[in-house]
């Protein structure tokens, strides 16, 4: 049963984010899957399947791929109700989706090892390579400014002022990309995040060399 649920996900998913543009495409969801399962496995943690779906299903209802937040929740709520799952089961992955969220920085209470892992999944695709093609993917889809030298740095954002307020993708970088690697759970993901965290870190010291005119 888990199996067929699992394919009729992936195929919801495909459908509703594959055409994204933001970074937060199919392709994405793919990898924060992996890296979840990946988690797991090593941590010998978590149930597979809560761990699969909340993983697959985590941007569905995300408030910016959206019309609205409302319109989020109901898509991905009318989606998990159309299996007959375990009510304790549906509980622990809208738990985890609702909770997993970066929202400007604010720790959120995670509920379970699932939910660690899901997010330690999330946080990892978001730095390194991949996360430095996604910040830019979003600022130039958002009307962002590569960068403004002349904004400051934002904290101790509202989440509201994490997604609306005026920011450059380079900006990001220090609003959100390095904090990651303090704000993971696992052992795991804190050593996944080693490299891709320095990887960042050269990306910045090379793009103000070449701002300011220098090789």
């Amino acid at each position: 049963m888990f199996e067929n649920i699992i394919q009729k996900t992936e195929a919801f998913v495909k459908n509703e984010l594959g055409s994204d543009s933001t970074g937060h495409d199919w392709y994405h969801i793919e990898r924060v899957r992996k890296n979840a399962l990946y988690i797991a496995e090593m941590e010998k943690k978590g149930d597979r399947f809560i761990i699969e779906m909340a993983a697959l299903l985590h941007d569905i209802p995300d408030e910016k791929l959206n019309l609205s937040k409302e319109a989020g929740e109901k898509k991905l709520l009318e989606f998990l109700y159309s299996f007959e799952l375990d009510q304790e089961v549906l509980k622990k992955i809208i738990g985890i989706i609702e909770s997993i969220s970066f929202k400007g920085g604010k720790k959120t209470h995670l509920m379970s090892i699932e939910a660690e892992i899901v997010q330690d999944a999330d946080r990892i695709d978001a730095i390194g390579a991949i996360g430095i093609a996604r910040v830019f993917a979003y600022g130039g889809k958002k009307g962002q400014a590569l960068y403004d030298p002349d904004l400051k740095v934002r904290e101790g954002m509202t989440e509201e002022e994490y997604r609306k307020g005026k920011s450059s993708s380079i900006h990001h970088f220090y609003e959100k990309l390095l904090k990651l690697k303090t704000m993971l759970n696992t052992e795991t993901a804190k050593k996944m995040a080693e490299k891709r965290h320095q990887f960042l870190e050269q990306f910045l010291e090379q793009f103000y060399h070449e701002w300011n005119g220098q090789s």
